[in-house]
Protein backbone atom coordinates (compact mmCIF):
# COMPACT_ATOMS: atom_id res chain seq x y z
CA UNK A 1 0.00 0.00 0.00
CA UNK A 2 2.85 2.40 0.81
CA UNK A 3 4.01 2.30 -2.81
CA UNK A 4 0.86 4.29 -3.55
CA UNK A 5 2.72 7.31 -2.16
CA UNK A 6 4.85 7.60 -5.30
CA UNK A 7 1.97 7.09 -7.76
CA UNK A 8 1.18 10.79 -8.39
CA UNK A 9 4.87 11.58 -8.76
CA UNK A 10 5.44 8.76 -11.24
CA UNK A 11 2.34 9.63 -13.27
CA UNK A 12 3.39 13.27 -13.61
CA UNK A 13 6.98 12.32 -14.51
CA UNK A 14 5.97 9.69 -17.09
CA UNK A 15 3.47 12.12 -18.64
CA UNK A 16 6.14 14.82 -18.94
CA UNK A 17 8.47 12.41 -20.74
CA UNK A 18 5.74 11.05 -23.03
CA UNK A 19 4.65 14.55 -24.10
CA UNK A 20 8.25 15.17 -25.12
CA UNK A 21 8.41 11.94 -27.12
CA UNK A 22 5.06 12.56 -28.86
CA UNK A 23 5.94 16.04 -30.16
CA UNK A 24 5.75 14.99 -33.85
CA UNK A 25 1.98 14.51 -33.49
CA UNK A 26 -0.04 17.44 -32.13
CA UNK A 27 -3.16 15.39 -31.47
CA UNK A 28 -1.26 12.53 -29.83
CA UNK A 29 0.74 14.89 -27.63
CA UNK A 30 -2.34 16.75 -26.41
CA UNK A 31 -4.18 13.48 -25.84
CA UNK A 32 -1.29 12.10 -23.79
CA UNK A 33 -1.11 15.32 -21.80
CA UNK A 34 -4.82 15.33 -20.98
CA UNK A 35 -4.86 11.61 -20.18
CA UNK A 36 -1.84 12.17 -17.95
CA UNK A 37 -3.75 14.89 -16.14
CA UNK A 38 -6.68 12.51 -15.62
CA UNK A 39 -4.35 9.73 -14.43
CA UNK A 40 -2.69 12.14 -12.00
CA UNK A 41 -6.06 13.09 -10.51
CA UNK A 42 -7.00 9.40 -10.22
CA UNK A 43 -3.71 8.63 -8.45
CA UNK A 44 -4.27 11.52 -6.04
CA UNK A 45 -7.85 10.34 -5.43
CA UNK A 46 -6.60 6.85 -4.60
CA UNK A 47 -4.02 8.30 -2.21
CA UNK A 48 -6.67 10.55 -0.66
CA UNK A 49 -8.90 7.53 -0.12
CA UNK A 50 -6.09 5.60 1.56
CA UNK A 51 -4.95 8.46 3.80
CA UNK A 52 -7.97 10.61 4.67
CA UNK A 53 -11.18 8.65 4.15
CA UNK A 54 -13.48 8.14 5.88
CA UNK A 55 -13.77 11.75 6.95
CA UNK A 56 -14.10 12.28 10.67
CA UNK A 57 -11.97 9.27 11.57
CA UNK A 58 -8.27 8.92 12.25
CA UNK A 59 -6.20 9.74 9.18
CA UNK A 60 -3.36 7.50 8.04
CA UNK A 61 0.26 8.33 7.29
CA UNK A 62 1.86 6.40 4.44
CA UNK A 63 5.63 6.40 4.15
CA UNK A 64 7.81 5.25 1.26
CA UNK A 65 11.53 4.74 1.89
CA UNK A 66 13.29 4.90 -1.46
CA UNK A 67 15.51 1.87 -2.23
CA UNK A 68 14.73 0.36 1.18
CA UNK A 69 16.99 2.84 2.99
CA UNK A 70 15.29 3.47 6.32
CA UNK A 71 15.00 7.03 7.65
CA UNK A 72 16.92 9.15 8.39
CA UNK A 73 19.59 7.80 6.04
CA UNK A 74 17.57 7.41 2.85
CA UNK A 75 15.16 9.50 0.83
CA UNK A 76 11.73 9.50 2.43
CA UNK A 77 8.38 10.33 0.85
CA UNK A 78 5.47 10.93 3.21
CA UNK A 79 1.76 11.13 2.42
CA UNK A 80 -0.32 12.33 5.34
CA UNK A 81 -3.60 14.24 5.42
CA UNK A 82 -1.83 17.60 4.93
CA UNK A 83 0.19 16.63 1.85
CA UNK A 84 -2.73 14.76 0.29
CA UNK A 85 -5.04 17.75 0.85
CA UNK A 86 -2.65 19.94 -1.13
CA UNK A 87 -2.27 17.26 -3.82
CA UNK A 88 -6.05 17.19 -4.24
CA UNK A 89 -6.04 20.91 -5.05
CA UNK A 90 -3.15 20.36 -7.47
CA UNK A 91 -4.84 17.49 -9.30
CA UNK A 92 -8.15 19.28 -9.74
CA UNK A 93 -6.77 22.65 -10.86
CA UNK A 94 -4.02 21.20 -13.07
CA UNK A 95 -6.45 19.01 -15.04
CA UNK A 96 -8.85 21.87 -15.80
CA UNK A 97 -5.95 24.19 -16.59
CA UNK A 98 -4.60 21.61 -19.03
CA UNK A 99 -7.96 21.49 -20.79
CA UNK A 100 -7.91 25.28 -21.04
CA UNK A 101 -4.32 25.21 -22.33
CA UNK A 102 -5.20 22.96 -25.25
CA UNK A 103 -7.76 25.54 -26.38
CA UNK A 104 -5.79 28.73 -25.67
CA UNK A 105 -2.07 28.14 -26.27
CA UNK A 106 -0.85 28.26 -29.87
CA UNK A 107 -0.27 24.95 -31.66
CA UNK A 108 3.46 25.61 -32.17
CA UNK A 109 3.98 26.48 -28.52
CA UNK A 110 2.14 23.38 -27.34
CA UNK A 111 4.14 21.14 -29.65
CA UNK A 112 7.48 22.73 -28.81
CA UNK A 113 7.57 22.65 -25.03
CA UNK A 114 4.39 23.69 -23.25
CA UNK A 115 2.99 20.33 -22.15
CA UNK A 116 6.36 18.93 -21.11
CA UNK A 117 7.16 22.00 -19.02
CA UNK A 118 3.67 22.03 -17.52
CA UNK A 119 3.94 18.43 -16.33
CA UNK A 120 7.48 18.91 -15.01
CA UNK A 121 6.12 21.83 -12.99
CA UNK A 122 3.49 19.45 -11.59
CA UNK A 123 6.30 16.97 -10.82
CA UNK A 124 8.06 19.63 -8.76
CA UNK A 125 4.88 20.61 -6.93
CA UNK A 126 4.08 16.95 -6.16
CA UNK A 127 7.57 16.21 -4.90
CA UNK A 128 7.48 19.29 -2.67
CA UNK A 129 4.26 18.09 -1.03
CA UNK A 130 5.51 14.52 -0.52
CA UNK A 131 9.17 14.90 0.42
CA UNK A 132 10.24 14.01 3.93
CA UNK A 133 13.58 15.83 4.06
CA UNK A 134 14.53 19.47 3.67
CA UNK A 135 17.25 18.98 1.06
CA UNK A 136 14.88 17.24 -1.32
CA UNK A 137 12.37 20.00 -0.60
CA UNK A 138 14.99 22.28 -2.17
CA UNK A 139 15.42 19.86 -5.10
CA UNK A 140 11.70 19.69 -5.83
CA UNK A 141 11.41 23.46 -5.50
CA UNK A 142 14.02 23.77 -8.23
CA UNK A 143 12.27 21.28 -10.51
CA UNK A 144 9.07 23.30 -10.13
CA UNK A 145 10.77 26.66 -10.59
CA UNK A 146 12.92 25.72 -13.60
CA UNK A 147 9.80 24.81 -15.52
CA UNK A 148 7.97 27.94 -14.39
CA UNK A 149 10.90 30.15 -15.48
CA UNK A 150 10.42 29.11 -19.11
CA UNK A 151 6.63 29.19 -18.90
CA UNK A 152 6.67 32.79 -17.65
CA UNK A 153 8.93 33.64 -20.61
CA UNK A 154 6.79 31.58 -22.97
CA UNK A 155 5.70 34.42 -25.30
CA UNK A 156 9.23 35.94 -25.43
CA UNK A 157 8.20 39.58 -25.89
CA UNK A 158 9.99 42.50 -24.27
CA UNK A 159 7.56 42.66 -21.35
CA UNK A 160 7.65 38.90 -20.90
CA UNK A 161 11.45 38.82 -20.96
CA UNK A 162 11.72 41.60 -18.37
CA UNK A 163 9.20 39.92 -16.08
CA UNK A 164 10.84 36.52 -16.49
CA UNK A 165 14.30 37.98 -15.77
CA UNK A 166 13.08 39.52 -12.52
CA UNK A 167 11.29 36.30 -11.60
CA UNK A 168 14.34 34.14 -12.35
CA UNK A 169 16.89 36.36 -10.59
CA UNK A 170 14.81 36.75 -7.42
CA UNK A 171 14.04 33.05 -7.21
CA UNK A 172 17.66 32.08 -7.89
CA UNK A 173 18.72 34.33 -5.02
CA UNK A 174 16.02 32.74 -2.91
CA UNK A 175 17.20 29.26 -3.89
CA UNK A 176 20.80 30.11 -2.97
CA UNK A 177 19.67 31.44 0.41
CA UNK A 178 17.54 28.33 0.91
CA UNK A 179 20.49 26.06 0.22
CA UNK A 180 22.70 27.99 2.66
CA UNK A 181 19.99 27.79 5.34
CA UNK A 182 19.56 24.04 4.79
CA UNK A 183 23.31 23.55 5.05
CA UNK A 184 23.32 25.51 8.29
CA UNK A 185 20.46 23.45 9.70
CA UNK A 186 22.31 20.26 8.81
CA UNK A 187 25.36 21.62 10.61
CA UNK A 188 23.38 22.45 13.76
CA UNK A 189 21.02 19.47 13.90
CA UNK A 190 23.11 16.78 12.19
CA UNK A 191 20.29 15.58 9.93
CA UNK A 192 18.16 16.57 6.93
CA UNK A 193 15.20 14.29 7.52
CA UNK A 194 12.24 16.36 8.76
CA UNK A 195 11.03 13.78 11.27
CA UNK A 196 14.55 13.33 12.61
CA UNK A 197 14.95 17.11 12.95
CA UNK A 198 11.76 17.25 15.01
CA UNK A 199 12.90 14.34 17.16
CA UNK A 200 16.25 15.98 17.86
CA UNK A 201 14.81 19.43 18.51
CA UNK A 202 12.55 17.91 21.17
CA UNK A 203 15.70 16.73 23.00
CA UNK A 204 18.40 19.26 22.06
CA UNK A 205 20.73 18.39 24.94
CA UNK A 206 20.86 14.74 23.92
CA UNK A 207 22.02 15.69 20.42
CA UNK A 208 24.11 18.73 21.40
CA UNK A 209 21.93 21.13 19.39
CA UNK A 210 22.16 24.88 19.94
CA UNK A 211 18.59 26.12 19.57
CA UNK A 212 19.30 29.83 19.03
CA UNK A 213 21.34 29.32 15.81
CA UNK A 214 18.68 26.84 14.68
CA UNK A 215 16.03 29.50 15.22
CA UNK A 216 18.05 32.00 13.20
CA UNK A 217 18.54 29.57 10.32
CA UNK A 218 14.87 28.66 10.34
CA UNK A 219 14.10 32.38 10.07
CA UNK A 220 16.32 32.62 7.00
CA UNK A 221 14.50 29.63 5.52
CA UNK A 222 11.16 31.27 6.33
CA UNK A 223 12.09 34.29 4.20
CA UNK A 224 12.56 31.96 1.21
CA UNK A 225 9.13 30.41 1.68
CA UNK A 226 7.64 33.90 1.98
CA UNK A 227 9.30 34.78 -1.34
CA UNK A 228 7.86 31.68 -3.02
CA UNK A 229 4.40 32.46 -1.61
CA UNK A 230 4.55 36.12 -2.68
CA UNK A 231 4.20 37.51 0.86
CA UNK A 232 5.17 41.11 1.56
CA UNK A 233 7.88 42.35 1.54
CA UNK A 234 8.83 39.72 -1.09
CA UNK A 235 5.80 40.28 -3.31
CA UNK A 236 7.35 42.52 -5.96
CA UNK A 237 7.85 39.74 -8.54
CA UNK A 238 4.17 38.74 -8.56
CA UNK A 239 2.40 41.37 -10.74
CA UNK A 240 4.85 41.34 -13.65
CA UNK A 241 5.22 37.55 -13.72
CA UNK A 242 1.49 36.93 -13.56
CA UNK A 243 0.75 39.38 -16.38
CA UNK A 244 3.56 38.05 -18.59
CA UNK A 245 2.78 34.33 -18.41
CA UNK A 246 0.07 32.64 -20.51
CA UNK A 247 -3.27 32.67 -18.69
CA UNK A 248 -3.29 28.94 -17.81
CA UNK A 249 0.26 29.23 -16.47
CA UNK A 250 -0.75 32.20 -14.34
CA UNK A 251 -3.72 30.19 -13.08
CA UNK A 252 -1.33 27.44 -11.98
CA UNK A 253 1.17 29.89 -10.46
CA UNK A 254 -1.53 31.64 -8.41
CA UNK A 255 -3.74 28.63 -7.73
CA UNK A 256 -1.16 25.91 -7.02
CA UNK A 257 2.53 26.91 -7.15
CA UNK A 258 2.11 29.73 -4.63
CA UNK A 259 0.59 27.19 -2.22
CA UNK A 260 3.87 25.26 -2.10
CA UNK A 261 5.39 28.10 -0.07
CA UNK A 262 2.35 28.09 2.22
CA UNK A 263 2.60 24.30 2.61
CA UNK A 264 6.29 24.54 3.50
CA UNK A 265 5.48 27.07 6.24
CA UNK A 266 2.80 24.81 7.72
CA UNK A 267 4.86 21.63 7.46
CA UNK A 268 8.16 22.93 8.79
CA UNK A 269 7.02 25.45 11.39
CA UNK A 270 3.93 23.73 12.78
CA UNK A 271 5.04 20.10 12.45
CA UNK A 272 8.84 20.15 12.67
CA UNK A 273 10.24 23.28 14.35
CA UNK A 274 7.28 23.38 16.77
CA UNK A 275 8.95 20.47 18.59
CA UNK A 276 11.58 22.83 20.04
CA UNK A 277 11.11 24.75 23.30
CA UNK A 278 13.11 27.95 23.71
CA UNK A 279 12.63 31.14 25.73
CA UNK A 280 12.48 34.08 23.35
CA UNK A 281 12.87 37.77 24.09
CA UNK A 282 13.77 39.73 21.00
CA UNK A 283 12.54 43.16 19.80
CA UNK A 284 9.44 42.85 21.93
CA UNK A 285 8.72 39.30 20.70
CA UNK A 286 8.40 36.86 23.58
CA UNK A 287 7.52 33.20 23.73
CA UNK A 288 8.63 29.74 24.74
CA UNK A 289 8.82 28.10 21.30
CA UNK A 290 9.81 28.72 17.70
CA UNK A 291 6.17 29.44 16.92
CA UNK A 292 6.18 32.16 19.54
CA UNK A 293 8.80 33.93 17.45
CA UNK A 294 7.27 33.29 14.03
CA UNK A 295 3.69 34.19 15.00
CA UNK A 296 4.32 37.97 15.10
CA UNK A 297 6.48 37.72 11.97
CA UNK A 298 3.69 35.96 10.10
CA UNK A 299 1.19 38.52 11.32
CA UNK A 300 3.27 41.48 10.14
CA UNK A 301 3.79 39.92 6.70
CA UNK A 302 0.13 38.91 6.38
CA UNK A 303 -1.15 42.33 7.43
CA UNK A 304 1.10 44.21 5.02
CA UNK A 305 0.22 41.78 2.21
CA UNK A 306 -3.53 42.18 2.78
CA UNK A 307 -3.44 45.97 2.83
CA UNK A 308 -0.72 46.53 0.21
CA UNK A 309 -2.19 44.01 -2.23
CA UNK A 310 -5.71 45.36 -1.73
CA UNK A 311 -4.71 48.98 -2.31
CA UNK A 312 -2.65 47.97 -5.34
CA UNK A 313 -5.60 46.06 -6.82
CA UNK A 314 -7.94 49.03 -6.35
CA UNK A 315 -5.59 51.24 -8.34
CA UNK A 316 -4.93 48.96 -11.33
CA UNK A 317 -6.41 49.69 -14.76
CA UNK A 318 -6.26 46.17 -16.21
CA UNK A 319 -7.93 42.92 -15.18
CA UNK A 320 -4.73 40.88 -14.88
CA UNK A 321 -3.18 43.63 -12.76
CA UNK A 322 -6.16 43.62 -10.41
CA UNK A 323 -6.00 39.84 -10.10
CA UNK A 324 -2.21 39.85 -9.55
CA UNK A 325 -2.34 42.38 -6.72
CA UNK A 326 -5.39 40.59 -5.36
CA UNK A 327 -3.26 37.44 -5.12
CA UNK A 328 -0.82 39.29 -2.87
CA UNK A 329 -3.70 40.34 -0.63
CA UNK A 330 -5.31 36.89 -0.62
CA UNK A 331 -2.13 35.06 0.39
CA UNK A 332 -2.10 37.42 3.36
CA UNK A 333 -5.55 36.08 4.25
CA UNK A 334 -4.09 32.54 4.12
CA UNK A 335 -1.17 33.37 6.42
CA UNK A 336 -3.16 35.55 8.87
CA UNK A 337 -4.88 32.58 10.61
CA UNK A 338 -1.50 30.81 10.69
CA UNK A 339 -0.17 33.79 12.65
CA UNK A 340 -3.13 33.47 15.02
CA UNK A 341 -2.50 29.74 15.32
CA UNK A 342 1.19 30.23 16.06
CA UNK A 343 0.43 32.36 19.11
CA UNK A 344 -2.85 30.65 20.07
CA UNK A 345 -3.44 30.16 23.79
CA UNK A 346 -5.03 26.72 23.27
CA UNK A 347 -4.68 23.68 21.03
CA UNK A 348 -8.27 24.10 19.83
CA UNK A 349 -7.65 27.63 18.57
CA UNK A 350 -4.37 26.53 16.99
CA UNK A 351 -6.11 23.73 15.11
CA UNK A 352 -8.86 26.11 14.02
CA UNK A 353 -6.30 28.61 12.71
CA UNK A 354 -4.49 26.01 10.62
CA UNK A 355 -7.80 24.64 9.33
CA UNK A 356 -8.91 28.15 8.36
CA UNK A 357 -5.66 28.71 6.44
CA UNK A 358 -6.02 25.42 4.55
CA UNK A 359 -9.68 26.01 3.66
CA UNK A 360 -8.86 29.53 2.47
CA UNK A 361 -5.89 28.25 0.45
CA UNK A 362 -8.08 25.65 -1.25
CA UNK A 363 -10.82 28.15 -2.07
CA UNK A 364 -8.28 30.66 -3.33
CA UNK A 365 -6.77 28.01 -5.59
CA UNK A 366 -10.16 27.35 -7.19
CA UNK A 367 -11.37 30.96 -7.42
CA UNK A 368 -8.15 32.64 -8.50
CA UNK A 369 -7.54 30.02 -11.20
CA UNK A 370 -11.08 30.67 -12.42
CA UNK A 371 -10.55 34.43 -12.55
CA UNK A 372 -7.24 34.30 -14.40
CA UNK A 373 -8.71 31.88 -16.95
CA UNK A 374 -11.75 34.15 -17.35
CA UNK A 375 -9.41 37.09 -17.93
CA UNK A 376 -7.51 35.09 -20.54
CA UNK A 377 -10.76 34.23 -22.29
CA UNK A 378 -11.91 37.84 -22.49
CA UNK A 379 -8.48 38.82 -23.87
CA UNK A 380 -8.80 36.13 -26.55
CA UNK A 381 -12.36 37.18 -27.36
CA UNK A 382 -11.99 40.96 -27.24
CA UNK A 383 -8.25 41.55 -27.57
CA UNK A 384 -7.66 43.58 -24.39
CA UNK A 385 -8.02 43.41 -20.63
CA UNK A 386 -7.72 47.14 -19.98
CA UNK A 387 -10.70 48.51 -18.12
CA UNK A 388 -10.94 51.51 -20.43
CA UNK A 389 -11.34 49.20 -23.46
CA UNK A 390 -14.05 47.05 -21.96
CA UNK A 391 -17.66 47.28 -20.84
CA UNK A 392 -20.99 45.59 -21.41
CA UNK A 393 -19.63 42.05 -21.48
CA UNK A 394 -22.42 40.83 -19.22
CA UNK A 395 -24.76 41.46 -22.14
CA UNK A 396 -22.49 40.12 -24.89
CA UNK A 397 -20.88 37.17 -23.01
CA UNK A 398 -23.27 36.29 -20.16
CA UNK A 399 -21.81 32.84 -19.41
CA UNK A 400 -18.28 34.20 -19.11
CA UNK A 401 -19.61 37.09 -17.01
CA UNK A 402 -21.40 34.69 -14.69
CA UNK A 403 -18.23 32.66 -14.22
CA UNK A 404 -16.18 35.75 -13.41
CA UNK A 405 -18.83 36.98 -10.99
CA UNK A 406 -18.93 33.66 -9.13
CA UNK A 407 -15.12 33.67 -8.83
CA UNK A 408 -15.14 37.23 -7.47
CA UNK A 409 -17.97 36.47 -5.04
CA UNK A 410 -16.06 33.40 -3.84
CA UNK A 411 -13.09 35.54 -2.83
CA UNK A 412 -15.34 38.25 -1.41
CA UNK A 413 -16.96 35.54 0.71
CA UNK A 414 -20.63 35.41 -0.27
CA UNK A 415 -22.69 32.35 0.78
CA UNK A 416 -23.30 29.66 -0.30
CA UNK A 417 -20.02 29.77 -2.22
CA UNK A 418 -17.06 27.97 -0.67
CA UNK A 419 -15.18 31.23 -0.13
CA UNK A 420 -17.71 32.34 2.47
CA UNK A 421 -16.73 29.51 4.79
CA UNK A 422 -13.01 30.15 4.29
CA UNK A 423 -13.38 33.81 5.22
CA UNK A 424 -15.73 32.95 8.08
CA UNK A 425 -13.15 30.57 9.55
CA UNK A 426 -10.46 33.25 9.35
CA UNK A 427 -12.65 35.62 11.36
CA UNK A 428 -13.67 32.84 13.73
CA UNK A 429 -10.07 31.89 14.49
CA UNK A 430 -9.15 35.52 15.22
CA UNK A 431 -12.32 36.04 17.29
CA UNK A 432 -11.74 32.94 19.42
CA UNK A 433 -8.13 33.92 19.97
CA UNK A 434 -9.30 37.41 20.98
CA UNK A 435 -11.85 35.93 23.39
CA UNK A 436 -9.10 33.80 24.92
CA UNK A 437 -6.94 36.88 25.46
CA UNK A 438 -4.32 36.21 22.78
CA UNK A 439 -2.08 39.19 22.10
CA UNK A 440 -2.71 40.82 18.72
CA UNK A 441 -5.90 38.90 17.98
CA UNK A 442 -7.97 42.09 17.97
CA UNK A 443 -5.61 43.65 15.47
CA UNK A 444 -5.89 40.52 13.33
CA UNK A 445 -9.67 40.99 13.27
CA UNK A 446 -9.24 44.62 12.20
CA UNK A 447 -6.82 43.69 9.41
CA UNK A 448 -9.13 40.93 8.16
CA UNK A 449 -12.06 43.39 8.11
CA UNK A 450 -10.03 45.98 6.21
CA UNK A 451 -8.95 43.33 3.72
CA UNK A 452 -12.52 42.16 3.21
CA UNK A 453 -13.63 45.73 2.45
CA UNK A 454 -10.77 46.18 -0.03
CA UNK A 455 -11.70 42.89 -1.71
CA UNK A 456 -15.26 44.12 -2.22
CA UNK A 457 -13.93 47.42 -3.57
CA UNK A 458 -11.59 46.11 -6.26
CA UNK A 459 -13.84 43.32 -7.50
CA UNK A 460 -16.81 45.68 -7.65
CA UNK A 461 -14.71 48.10 -9.68
CA UNK A 462 -13.59 45.32 -12.03
CA UNK A 463 -17.14 44.03 -12.51
CA UNK A 464 -18.59 47.48 -13.20
CA UNK A 465 -15.85 48.41 -15.67
CA UNK A 466 -15.66 45.12 -17.59
CA UNK A 467 -19.12 43.57 -17.51
CA UNK A 468 -21.63 46.27 -16.60
CA UNK A 469 -22.95 49.17 -18.66
CA UNK A 470 -23.06 49.58 -22.42
CA UNK A 471 -20.64 47.62 -24.63
CA UNK A 472 -17.50 49.57 -25.55
CA UNK A 473 -16.47 50.05 -29.17
CA UNK A 474 -13.91 47.25 -28.86
CA UNK A 475 -16.44 44.86 -27.35
CA UNK A 476 -19.01 45.87 -29.97
CA UNK A 477 -16.56 45.08 -32.77
CA UNK A 478 -15.42 41.74 -31.32
CA UNK A 479 -18.83 40.58 -30.13
CA UNK A 480 -21.47 42.27 -32.30
CA UNK A 481 -24.21 40.04 -30.87
CA UNK A 482 -24.73 38.16 -27.63
CA UNK A 483 -22.33 35.22 -27.49
CA UNK A 484 -22.85 32.12 -25.39
CA UNK A 485 -21.21 28.73 -25.35
CA UNK A 486 -21.49 27.24 -28.83
CA UNK A 487 -22.90 30.32 -30.56
CA UNK A 488 -21.36 31.69 -33.72
CA UNK A 489 -21.33 35.45 -33.29
CA UNK A 490 -17.73 36.12 -32.42
CA UNK A 491 -15.12 37.93 -34.47
CA UNK A 492 -11.44 37.08 -34.57
CA UNK A 493 -9.06 39.60 -33.06
CA UNK A 494 -6.11 38.22 -35.03
CA UNK A 495 -7.64 37.49 -38.41
CA UNK A 496 -7.76 33.72 -37.93
CA UNK A 497 -10.41 31.13 -38.58
CA UNK A 498 -13.76 32.06 -37.00
CA UNK A 499 -14.98 28.48 -36.62
CA UNK A 500 -11.82 27.40 -34.84
CA UNK A 501 -11.96 30.46 -32.65
CA UNK A 502 -15.53 29.69 -31.61
CA UNK A 503 -14.53 26.15 -30.66
CA UNK A 504 -11.54 27.38 -28.64
CA UNK A 505 -13.57 30.01 -26.79
CA UNK A 506 -16.28 27.47 -26.05
CA UNK A 507 -13.69 25.15 -24.50
CA UNK A 508 -12.19 28.01 -22.47
CA UNK A 509 -15.56 29.15 -21.13
CA UNK A 510 -16.46 25.53 -20.32
CA UNK A 511 -13.40 25.31 -18.05
CA UNK A 512 -14.33 28.60 -16.38
CA UNK A 513 -17.85 27.28 -15.79
CA UNK A 514 -16.47 24.02 -14.37
CA UNK A 515 -14.42 25.95 -11.81
CA UNK A 516 -17.44 28.11 -10.97
CA UNK A 517 -19.53 24.99 -10.42
CA UNK A 518 -16.76 23.66 -8.16
CA UNK A 519 -16.91 26.85 -6.08
CA UNK A 520 -20.64 26.35 -5.67
CA UNK A 521 -20.29 22.61 -5.03
CA UNK A 522 -17.62 22.95 -2.37
CA UNK A 523 -19.80 25.58 -0.71
CA UNK A 524 -22.95 23.48 -0.68
CA UNK A 525 -20.96 20.40 0.35
CA UNK A 526 -18.64 22.30 2.65
CA UNK A 527 -18.80 19.67 5.36
CA UNK A 528 -16.62 17.36 3.25
CA UNK A 529 -14.08 20.12 2.50
CA UNK A 530 -13.97 21.10 6.16
CA UNK A 531 -13.50 17.47 7.19
CA UNK A 532 -10.53 17.09 4.85
CA UNK A 533 -9.00 20.40 5.97
CA UNK A 534 -9.53 19.52 9.63
CA UNK A 535 -7.78 16.18 9.11
CA UNK A 536 -4.93 18.00 7.35
CA UNK A 537 -4.63 20.49 10.22
CA UNK A 538 -4.58 17.71 12.82
CA UNK A 539 -1.85 15.92 10.84
CA UNK A 540 0.17 19.15 10.63
CA UNK A 541 -0.01 19.61 14.40
CA UNK A 542 0.68 15.97 15.27
CA UNK A 543 4.47 16.09 15.47
CA UNK A 544 4.75 12.83 17.41
CA UNK A 545 2.56 10.98 14.93
CA UNK A 546 4.66 12.26 12.03
CA UNK A 547 7.92 11.25 13.73
CA UNK A 548 6.61 7.80 14.66
CA UNK A 549 5.36 7.11 11.13
CA UNK A 550 8.64 8.06 9.48
CA UNK A 551 11.21 6.84 12.01
CA UNK A 552 9.70 3.64 13.37
CA UNK A 553 8.55 1.81 10.28
CA UNK A 554 10.09 -0.99 8.19
CA UNK A 555 12.47 -0.17 5.36
CA UNK A 556 10.04 0.21 2.49
CA UNK A 557 6.94 1.99 3.66
CA UNK A 558 4.65 1.98 6.61
CA UNK A 559 0.99 2.38 7.31
CA UNK A 560 0.46 4.09 10.64
CA UNK A 561 -2.14 6.18 12.40
CA UNK A 562 -1.23 9.79 11.88
CA UNK A 563 -4.19 11.90 12.92
CA UNK A 564 -5.11 13.42 16.24
CA UNK A 565 -3.46 15.73 18.72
Amino acid sequence: MSTLVIAPLLVALVTAILTLLTRPSDILQRTVSLLGGVAYLVAVAALFDAVVLPLGGESTTLVYQVSNWAAPFGITLVADALSVFMLALTGFVSLLTLGYSVASVGAFGQRLSYHTLFHFMVVGVTGSFLTGDIFNLFVWFEVMLMSSYILVLFYSGREHTRAALNYVVLNLIGSAVMLVAIGGLYSTTGTLNMADIARRLAEPAAYDIALLPTLGLSAVLFSVFALKAGLAPFQFWVPAAYRAAPSPVTAMLAGVVKKVGVYAIVRLYFTIFAAASIDIGFLGITGDSFLGFFGPVMFAMAAVSIVLGGIGAVGRDDVDGILAYSSISQVGFIVLPLAVAATAPSEAVRALGVTAALVYAFNHGIAKSLLFLASGTLKDAVGSDRLSDLGGLADRAPVLAAGFLLGALTLIGVPPLSGFFGKYLVFQAAAEAFAAGAAGAGLALAVALAGAILTIAYYTRAWNAVFWGRPSDLVDAALPERWTVGSGDVAMTDGGDDGLKRLELTAQVTVVVALAVAAIGFGIGFEALFGAADAAARAALDTNGYVDAVMHGPGVGLESGGGGH
